[in-house]
């Protein structure tokens, strides 16, 4: 999951732009995204719940989002939750106490909730109402796509793109990567690790030469944290790295008994039989995790690149030879490339504005604004003439701003606020016209996988959680979750096969084929929506 891109909000809103846009024939504070018409009073506190427990931005205090306030007289206040965020997200719903603005994942099935119960405010209705401005700065495509049957759109995600945005720019990478630390690799002699027995061999030699980092086990393979519903990195990017279809024949593909998949789980379940599985990668969470890539103890990974650039950079100032580079990982038997998703149109994120808003015409008008040029070009690069300079018409970052963004994000954050620290509603095809150019040690991650980025939203599905195929779908996630580490610790390829057999079993004895068949006609209606063959 992305997780994905950054962004903030904010901007600047000069008297010359508020002229322009009169002479356009606009009202008073019509037709101007961001102009919450509140400059000349004290900033309005606009409280805004953030799905994610992780996140640990302020506001006030930085550039960026100082000039915000300045410029639209709106503060903003962030809610996290200290814990489950599903919990917490619930609670809001059911007490009816959802903050100003909502941000939460395109897929969380409280969102239908939230538009059932009426606890949010059609966005079109607040721009028809109160800013048109809202039909320039969003896509037509988009907007199109996240219309209800009742016409109205109620959330509008960040980090976006549609079919033909991934046709136009060759520039745009997957966060999915396979990853090695790159002394090690490099020690070992860079072996082909695309082949199961060339990715076995290579990582029993890794422990042999380097069972120890700095005093600590050697981490043989790496992999994002195990959750109730599975792994992503023995899962979804293991398949996707072997190419495995999504549709065959027209209808949605069982990925999880496709027959190359299945032969690379088999060998990962041999590396942990043999005790190359490290207990801590069933058991960690992100936060150990990262620690541990931040001490450089993981020997390779499937891994999101974004999830660990801090840690990176942390390694690379220490020494530029023990950081993690992306190379070719799992290949399937033909060879094939990996094909690796980008955001769909679906995005990462909904925004949306409660019910419960203290003033949806002021909330309406600062989301317009952050979604504009304007906006994007504000939380993306900051200041001009504090944070970059514009030379020979073309954004270039302060030698001294560029230095701690590569070097310490955290301190940047505090100073300056850009890069989308405030990312729920970023843009990253508009800003790809400013786009500053990736610097190592994260470079290399990046431009990796750009050949082998694909759009792949037509295939996301959505199941509404309160109905007999929400049943079945949970059932099914959490009946994975439990028999995906079975499988990876399985003692023989003989009981491999039969724990894979009793999940066939089960699953389907819980109406697997009626979620197919849901999923199957999702991805086919998502089809003629993007005009997808």
């Amino acid at each position: 999951m992305i997780k994905k891109g950054l962004i903030k909000a904010l901007a600047l809103i000069l008297i010359p732009a508020l002229l322009t846009g009169c002479l356009l024939g606009c009202g008073k504070d019509a037709g101007v995204p961001g102009n919450v018409g509140n400059s000349g009073d004290d900033p309005i506190t606009l409280d805004w719940y953030v799905n994610y427990s992780w996140f640990v931005a302020g506001w006030g205090g930085n550039i960026v989002s100082d000039k915000i306030t300045e410029k639209t007289g709106v503060k903003l206040n962030f809610i996290v939750p200290m814990g489950n965020e599903d919990n917490k997200l619930e609670t809001l719903i059911d007490s009816d106490t959802l903050p100003d603005i909502v941000t939460i994942g395109w897929w969380e099935p409280q969102i239908q909730a939230m538009i059932d119960k009426d606890l949010v405010y059609p966005l079109n209705e607040l721009a028809d109402k109160y800013d048109p401005s809202f039909y320039e700065v969003t896509d037509k495509t988009t907007r199109d796509w996240y219309t209800l049957s009742d016409g109205n759109i109620y959330g509008y995600p960040n980090s976006s793109y549609t079919p033909s945005d991934i046709e136009d720019h060759d520039n745009i990478a997957s966060n999915q990567t396979f990853l090695v630390r790159k002394d090690i690799y490099q020690a070992i002699g860079s072996p082909d690790m695309t082949t199961p027995e060339g990715f076995y061999e290579a990582v029993v030699k890794a422990c042999k030469m380097f069972p120890e980092v700095d005093g600590k086990p050697l981490i043989p393979v790496g992999a994002h944290e195990f959750e109730v519903d599975g792994c992503v990195s023995f899962d979804q990017y293991l398949q996707n790295f072997l190419a495995v279809p999504y549709e065959k024949n027209g209808r949605k593909y069982d990925r999880r008994t496709d027959p190359e998949y299945l032969r690379w789980l088999k060998m990962f379940s041999k590396l942990g039989r043999e005790g190359y599985l490290a207990n801590d990668i069933f058991v960690d969470q992100r936060m150990q995790t990262s620690e541990k890539v931040a001490e450089g103890r993981y020997f390779c990974m499937l891994y999101q690149r974004t999830d660990i650039a801090d840690q990176q950079k942390l390694l690379y100032a220490k020494d530029p030879e023990k950081i993690y580079i992306a190379v070719d990982g799992p290949k399937n038997s033909k060879g094939d490339d990996p094909v690796l998703p980008v955001n769909g149109i679906s995005g990462w994120t909904l925004t949306f504005v409660s019910k419960n808003c203290k003033d949806p015409e002021k909330a309406i008008k600062f989301i317009d604004f952050l979604m504009s040029e304007e906006g994007q070009k504000l939380t993306y690069l900051g200041v001009e003439g504090i944070t970059y300079d514009v030379v020979d018409g073309k954004a270039v970052l302060k030698e001294d701003v560029l230095k701690l963004l590569s070097s310490d994000r955290q301190q940047y954050d505090a100073l300056y606020g850009a890069a989308n620290q405030y990312w729920m509603l970023q843009n990253n095809v508009m800003q790809m016209q400013w786009e500053i150019e990736l610097e190592e040690p994260l470079k290399q991650m990046a431009e990796w996988t750009y050949p082998y980025a694909t759009y792949l939203g037509q295939y996301d599905v959505s199941i509404k959680e309160d109905s007999e195929l929400g049943r079945i779908n949970q059932t099914n996630r959490i009946l994975w979750g439990k028999t995906l580490p079975k499988l990876l610790l399985a003692s023989s390829d003989e009981e491999f096969d039969g724990i894979l057999n009793d999940y066939v079993k089960e699953r389907a004895e819980a109406g697997y084929d009626k979620l197919m068949d849901e999923e199957t006609a999702q991805m086919r209606e998502s089809k003629q929506k993007l005009g997808i063959r």
